[in-house]
Formats: C-alpha cells, structure tokens, sequence
C-alpha cells in the first residue's frame, strides 16, 4: 500500500468514518473514468481542485461534484485574492499527493477548502484515496466533518462554479484554515 493511500486511510480512520477503499484497475484519473470503473453517476465523484493564491501563494481546495468546474473569478473573490492554477511539483509538496489521486483528506498540510454542495444530492459520493487507482467511498456530511474537525467552517453565499451542466451548483461551505 502506498504511502499517500495509507494517509488517507489514516484520516478516515482518525476522523471515525468508514475507510471503505476501493481499487480502480485502470485508473480513474478523470471524474469520468472514475465513475465508469464504479458505474456511478459522474456527479458522485468528488474533484479537488487546487488553486494556489496569487499574493499570498497559499493553496485552496476546491471539491466539486464530477461535471462541475470552478469558475475561477469566482473562486477568487471567495479566497480573497487572485487565484491561478497550482503547479504539480507544488501540490504534491503540500498535500502529498500527485495530481490525479488527490484527496480531499489526509493531507500532510491542512489547506483552505470549499466544498460544493451539490455532492449532498447522493447517498453515496466517491473521492480520489491518493493514488490515481483508488478512491473512497463516503457521504457529503462524512467529508465536511473531516475537514471540520481540524478546522472552522464560514458559509458563503456564493455560487463559485460555472454552470455548465444542467445541475445548478452552489457552494456555501468554506473550511478556513481558521483553528476552531
């Protein structure tokens, strides 16, 4: 088991959920790929998405159900500065993971999150567990929980996503990095 995988089974274990691990064999890299190998919905997978800040360079995570993406003048004005798209080399310093197998918990240094509502609409949601082969399966409100325990939840009215796909998306939960 790799290191990244063991992580993220750690934080699930850590937090009391469920550390229900699944094995995709031919990789699921793509919230598409990912929701053929579990013939789910593609909404069911949950995407981290990281932008790193322009002034302050610090990272955000932004976890959107599979057909969603961020629309980043949005996403900016909710961090309070200007965003970019993160580098590779600099994601996988922070988080410990390879883009591709990023998790949405378990990381080596707790980052800024907002979550997209729209993954409430499943019983069961899916997210990258640290590998470009596995992920995990959880809830919306298991995943919020994890990331609240360590840190403190603001809510927003703001849609941060384009609507681009016939759901309407609306992110109301930022997890700041803000010790409760």
């Amino acid at each position: 088991m790799s290191k990244s995988l063991k992580r993220v089974e750690a934080a699930l274990t850590a937090a009391g959920a469920t550390a229900n691990i699944l094995e995709t064999p031919d990789g699921a890299t793509t919230a598409a790929d990912a929701a053929r190998a579990l013939a789910c919905h593609v909404d069911q997978i949950a995407k981290s998405i990281i932008f790193e800040g322009q002034d302050t360079q610090a990272l955000y995570l932004f976890i959107t159900a599979g057909t969603n993406r961020v629309d980043e003048t949005k996403a900016a004005h909710a961090a309070g500065e200007a965003l970019g798209r993160a580098d590779a080399k600099r994601i996988r310093s922070v988080t410990g993971f390879a883009i591709g197998g990023v998790s949405p918990v378990g990381h080596k240094t707790p980052i800024a999150a907002f979550i997209d509502k729209k993954l409430k609409d499943f019983d069961r949601i899916y997210a990258a567990a640290g590998t470009p082969h596995h992920v995990f399966q959880s809830t919306y409100a298991e995943i919020k929980k994890i990331l609240t325990q360590k840190i403190l939840i603001l809510l927003h009215k703001i849609s941060l996503c384009k609507k681009h796909s016939h759901y309407p998306l609306k992110l109301r939960h930022r997890v700041s990095i803000s010790v409760m």
